[in-house]
């Protein structure tokens, strides 16, 4: 296993660029946390809160919704068609180059 590479714009617009290992079994929430970034993860990363939100913006293949996070985002304010719970995307080799956006807080 590797690291990979991500871009996450915050919520100011600034763009970050983080190393994340593929062999911790983190996902992208617990990334964020990693590096400070304003991800709250109330939930602990359960997919019953959505303060970790995020919306992709680029076209890497990321594993289909699981019905809890398609819940917890029928919900969530500021969703759109991009939006994804990063406590439900586990950081593979198969995300580098993900490109994402921390959604605004409520």
């Amino acid at each position: 296993m590797s690291d990979i590479n991500l871009k996450i714009k915050d919520r100011e617009g600034v763009i970050h660029q983080v190393v994340a290992p593929t062999d911790m079994a983190m996902n992208i929430m617990e990334i964020c946390k990693a590096y400070e970034l304003p991800v709250e993860g109330t939930c602990g990363g359960m997919a019953m809160c959505a303060s970790c939100q995020c919306y992709i913006l680029s076209k890497t293949d990321l594993p289909e919704k699981n019905e809890d996070e398609e819940a917890m985002l029928s919900e969530a304010f500021f969703v759109q068609d991009n939006s994804r719970l990063g406590c439900q995307i586990a950081i593979t080799e198969q995300l580098e180059g993900l490109e994402i956006e921390l959604a605004p807080e409520y």
